[in-house]
């Protein structure tokens, strides 16, 4: 059987929604997936809307958090989309297993982040995150990350909203939907880290936080009745997990991480996290604060979520990239200025203060100096003693220390992994070596995938601005 000039070569999948097959086609070798909605009488007209949604994004996307659009088309009165087949599984089974390891839910939940990040830089919120649309797909390298599936649902930021022209209820998946999707509310980011906030818990404990609501008022339950802390139920749960979790579950979006990359940070780096009194919590809400919630969602207006929605997504992961090893004073200082500015600009910005300690490629290195100290500690205590006039408070910046023999293969996969936006660093004066090898600060600007500013000490040279 074929159908667009593809040929249908086994069914896969027959949802209430649509029906996967897996198809090739001689102009394309690897594995391609097609996607049937149901058109038959009496099917949801949203199906149609969503699938129409659908073919409209995908060609759009681009990145290895997406699958690849390939073709559609309609044949008689099917339409049909083919994609490429990513291997893999999605996390659905995984449910069946919970609660599973604290540590293996974070790095899931780190690799949830880094996709939605990298979709949120495209101008798309998807808006259905839950286990059964984030694929987990082993590369070749043995490397794992999350390939987004079903944008059914999706908006973008600069594309006709199909879904909210047609229908005037919310729409979503129930136990996952965002407070502010329930409002109507479709173009914030932050929805998506709710309802991965709710796949993490779910995950950890084995529980829903919010149940599987059938109708609008248990839909908006979650504006007043708080989830039980994941602690309570778990107790290997880590304070610093459950705080990552329940701040995605907050009500108002802006009370969440400003960003997915944000969430990623903290995901991969617990030690950075700071906790509050979400950490410590043991049992819900008591009655009375459950009547302040109540009294405090009726204010609820989806005209300034939506308008703050804009200002938290022009928050961005900045990585301010220093050499403790040969300090200059005069390029410190240029490179704090620039770093000052940028996130004065950027009021829900965060800075990742890092250096990089080279190791030998071949043998042991001691990590205590001759003085006798832990050089990562000292290291540490450089960058913290570096950014202290900076005057951030701690749960806008953190500090790493990287060990490494190449300190640019260390900078530029450190900006990769954490899905940073800006990359800050100084760079010296050429110097003949400089020249014949190259300096670090060139091959990261050739090789990192973000934007960067490489400072000169003041009479140098002006900064310069890679993006």
């Amino acid at each position: 059987m074929r159908l667009g000039g593809f040929t249908l070569l086994q069914p896969l999948h027959e949802g209430g929604m649509a029906t996967l097959w897996r198809v090739s086609h001689p102009e394309h070798g690897s594995s391609l997936l097609m996607k049937m909605p149901r058109v038959a009488y009496g099917e949801s007209v949203s199906q149609v809307v969503g699938f129409e949604v659908e073919r409209m994004l995908l060609p759009l996307l681009a990145g290895a958090h997406v699958p690849r659009f390939i073709a559609s088309g309609d044949e008689g009165d099917q339409p049909w989309l083919v994609m490429e087949q990513v291997s893999g599984s999605t996390l659905r089974p995984l449910l069946d297993q919970a609660p599973i390891a604290p540590g293996r839910v974070a790095a899931l939940g780190a690799l949830a982040a880094i996709a939605l990040a990298d979709l949120h830089r495209q101008q798309v919120v998807h808006l259905d995150i839950k286990p059964s649309n984030l694929l987990l797909h082993r590369g070749a390298d043995g490397n794992e990350r999350i390939v987004l599936i079903d944008f059914g649902l999706s908006r973008h930021a600069q594309l006709p909203d199909l879904l909210a022209e047609q229908f005037h209820i919310p729409m979503g998946t129930a136990p996952y939907i965002a407070p502010e999707q329930v409002l109507g509310v479709r173009s914030d980011p932050r929805s998506d880290l709710f309802a991965l906030g709710v796949t993490l818990y779910h995950l950890a404990t084995a529980q829903r936080p919010f149940g599987f609501p059938g109708s609008q008022r248990g839909l908006r339950r979650r504006f007043y009745q708080d989830p039980v802390p994941p602690r309570s139920l778990v107790a290997a749960i880590p304070r610093w997990l459950q705080e990552t979790i329940l701040r995605c579950l907050e009500v108002d979006p802006d009370a969440r991480h400003p960003t997915a990359a944000q969430l990623a940070l903290d995901l991969q780096h617990p030690e950075q996290v700071t906790l509050t009194g979400r950490a410590e919590r043991l049992q819900r809400a008591g009655r009375i604060e459950r009547a302040r919630r109540w009294w405090r969602a009726l204010g609820m207006e989806p005209e300034r979520i939506s308008a703050r929605a804009a200002q938290a997504a022009r928050a961005p992961l900045i990585m301010a990239a220093l050499d403790l090893k040969q300090p200059d004073p005069a390029l410190d200082l240029a490179l704090r200025d620039t770093v000052q500015r940028l996130v004065a600009t950027s009021p829900g910005a965060r800075l990742a203060c890092v250096t990089v300690l080279r190791t030998a490629r071949i043998g042991l290195d001691s990590n205590i100096d001759a003085e006798g100290r832990n050089r990562h500690l000292k290291r540490l205590a450089g960058l913290r003693d570096w950014a202290r006039t900076l005057a951030l408070p701690d749960h806008r910046i953190t500090f790493h220390v990287l060990e490494s023999p190449d300190i640019a293969d260390a900078l530029i996969e450190y900006a990769r992994s954490n899905a940073i936006d800006h990359l800050i660093m100084g760079a010296r004066g050429v110097t003949g070596v400089r020249r014949l090898l190259g300096s670090v600060s060139a091959r990261v600007v050739a090789e990192a995938g973000c934007t960067i500013t490489v400072v000169r000490a003041r009479g140098e040279a002006a900064a310069t601005t890679s993006p």
